[in-house]
């Protein structure tokens, strides 16, 4: 019985590679190292020191560099409108404002929005008095012998997450605050999301909230130290400073910035909600561009990840449980959704992915190892296929709504589930063709991106592009 499950894996396995190697050698003269690509580029590590960007850690975003590159070296410099689907904290859209092409988002996490529509009510809404309000924050600190608190939400999964001294003043602040203007009382709670993980037990570690051995969670085999936990006063007050001398005396860094060429900012134009939703509402024909880095397959959850901001902001367990099956399939509590309910015009996407021989042998592998129960998590077959299902609605929808010629530039990782390498990029870049595009280049990083520790131990180590790929509508 043993060898005849083994003979069955083995075939799978050699089918998948049979079909990835086909499917690679159909793209392979458009298949190239991008040497000025690296993992910070493509990352946030890139916007740590840039001014705005800096605010807020999107670990899941990429940089502002990355979208000036493709800007600047690519031929894209007569675009009139950009459009990002998942527009995260916004980089493509506040880069593509500074060059002065207007733009487009959809954006479904809360953070997210907060970010955006915080840093558009600096540029275009604040004034004088309104910044003096905050520097008194940063002089006076008002909230600390503050007599009346405001409570905040606290979940399961962040219940106990700060030293109780610096909850009290969590709480006095927010009591603060709630008195201000609401454009004041915006960016000042917008300030304490930016610095709630340097001033809790937790740290922000792939797909959960890891938890310092202080808050006396017991968290994992091994104690883990954060190291230093920040004070709320030190913290809160460093990033006020910071987002004032942000704004007010530092330009941010554009493509015309050496030159000394002053721009009118594009508009911006923010779309609260799930793609998957917002996108058939879009009329054909609207965007010359589209720079976007949809979640990755990895079965990283970001409703746990940003877990202490959404409770800041006022998302309960209920609000979270909904909101994690709204967004792009990409963990394994996804449950499938019915996308022909959402849109009958997705019927010929469908058919497409179901004549995706790569696809289909992959989900078949995934499939068989859940039978025999040799899977860690039953629901990675349904996850893999809702994010290829869902994600070719999406590239459906962006093809009808770029004007001709107009192009694509998506960055993603591949993955590897049960020993089985997917390359993300080919089947994406397939279907996309399928659709309509012509693929005119996938970019690949230089180095490339390990699989699990876990997946290393059952299957060794294999090593994974991360790739940008470039679409275009003829």
């Amino acid at each position: 019985m043993l060898q005849q499950i083994e003979h069955k894996e083995k075939y799978l396995i050699d089918e998948i590679d049979t079909l990835d190697e086909e499917l690679y050698n159909e793209f392979s003269d458009i298949i190239e190292i991008d040497f000025n690509l690296t993992r910070k580029l493509v990352s946030f590590q890139a916007n740590k020191k840039i001014p705005f960007y800096r605010w807020y850690k999107y670990k899941e975003g990429f940089s502002n560099a990355l979208v000036n590159y493709y800007f600047r070296y690519n031929g894209f410099e007569n675009t009139k409108k950009v459009f990002d689907p998942f527009a995260g904290s916004g980089t493509t859209l506040f880069t593509s404002s500074t060059l002065g092409i207007n733009s487009c988002g959809i954006e479904l996490l809360p953070i997210g929005i907060e970010i955006i529509k915080t840093r558009q009510i600096l540029l275009y809404d604040f004034n004088k008095e309104d910044f003096e309000r905050i520097e008194s924050y940063c002089k006076n600190m008002p909230w600390v012998n503050h007599g009346d608190r405001k409570t905040f939400i606290e979940m399961r999964i962040t219940e106990g997450a700060y030293p109780e001294e610096t909850k009290v003043l969590i709480e006095q602040y927010l009591d603060v605050i709630s008195k201000e203007n609401i454009n004041v009382q915006r960016v000042l709670k917008f300030a304490l999301l930016c610095v709630l993980e340097n001033i809790s037990y937790t740290r922000k570690d792939g797909q959960y909230l890891r938890w310092d051995y202080r808050s006396g969670r017991k968290a994992g085999s091994k104690p883990f130290n954060k190291g230093k936990i920040e004070t709320f006063n030190d913290a809160i007050t460093d990033k006020l400073t910071e987002i004032i001398e942000d704004s007010l005396g530092i330009d941010e860094p554009t493509l015309f910035s050496e030159l000394k060429i002053k721009v009118e900012p594009g508009i911006i134009n923010l779309i609260s909600g799930s793609c998957l939703e917002k996108l058939p509402s879009i009329d054909d024909n609207q965007f010359d561009l589209v720079i976007t880095s949809p979640p990755y397959a990895n079965r990283y959850d970001y409703t746990r990840t940003y877990a202490l901001e959404l409770a800041m902001l006022g998302i309960s367990s209920t609000d979270l449980n909904k909101l994690r099956q709204t967004m792009l399939s990409c963990t394994v509590e996804h449950k499938e959704k019915d996308l022909l309910d959402l849109n009958e015009n997705w019927r010929s996407v469908i058919s497409i992915l179901q004549e995706q021989k790569l696809l289909q042998k992959i989900l078949e592998f995934l499939e068989y190892k859940k039978k025999i129960k040799t899977l860690n998590n039953n629901g990675i077959p349904r996850m893999v296929k809702g994010y290829f299902y869902e994600l070719a609605c999406v590239i459906y929808e962006i093809y009808r709504t770029l004007n001709y010629n107009g192009a694509v530039i998506m960055v993603n990782d591949n993955v590897r589930y049960a020993g089985a390498s997917i390359s993300v990029d080919l089947i994406l870049s397939q279907i996309a063709k399928d659709i309509g595009f012509y693929i005119e280049k996938i970019s690949v990083l230089p180095n490339g991106k390990g699989n699990s520790s876990q997946q290393m131990g059952f299957h060794g180590r294999k090593s994974l592009r991360k790739c940008v790929y470039i679409w275009r509508k003829k």
